[in-house]
């Protein structure tokens, strides 16, 4: 499938789109952070990340799928920092502004969610989607990007070296740090 992308066939990229489409949502919602998540629908975001990968899909040229799923995921991440870029440039105070309205994908961001939370927090869908993505704003931007190409783009640990410039080894250790550290900030959260 991912050749057929390769060669310009849009119906494999709507296919591995849906593929990939539940991780999007997640890693749309966890790395836009608060500014953005509370002006914008991670779905509107997911939309617009989807319509160009589809309106470019003749640029895509790697026939592997870690070439895609990078390819998707750095489209998505350039249109959060993008938007991100534009609300600190208005004088005005965004963060006051009421929040989103309820996410139509939440019980699918939750489930990838899961991989680094446990699932006996899972009680109150809504609480623990903002009680993750709080945790996930404590982490730094370094261990923020290694849980998500980890947990959520899917990238092997060798894969993750090459994108962040690290060892093979030095990632398999910030992986375990942050995840250790994501998980005593969960902790430490449902105990208030």
């Amino acid at each position: 499938m991912v050749e057929a992308a390769a060669r310009g066939d849009s119906r494999a990229v709507e296919e591995l789109l849906e593929r990939y489409l539940s991780g999007l949502r997640a890693f749309v919602r966890l790395r836009a952070g608060p500014l953005v998540r509370a002006r914008e629908s991670s779905s509107d975001l997911v939309q617009s990340t989807c319509r160009e990968v589809l309106e470019h899909a003749d640029r895509f040229r790697f026939p592997n799928e870690g070439a895609f799923k990078s390819w998707l995921f750095t489209t998505a991440l350039r249109k959060i920092q993008n938007r991100h870029e534009f609300y600190r440039a208005q004088k005005r105070d965004v963060m006051r502004e009421a929040g989103q309205a309820a996410d139509p994908d939440a019980g699918g961001i939750l489930s990838h969610y899961a991989s680094f939370s446990t699932p006996s927090r899972h009680a109150i869908l809504k609480e623990e989607m903002e009680r993750v993505e709080r945790a996930f704003e404590e982490l730094t931007d370094e261990q923020r990007e290694v849980v998500t190409l980890a947990h959520l783009v899917g990238l092997s640990r060798a894969e993750i070296a090459e994108q962040m410039g690290k060892s093979e080894g030095a990632v398999r250790v910030l992986l375990h740090r942050s995840l250790a550290k994501l998980a005593g900030l969960l902790d430490a959260g449902a105990d208030d």
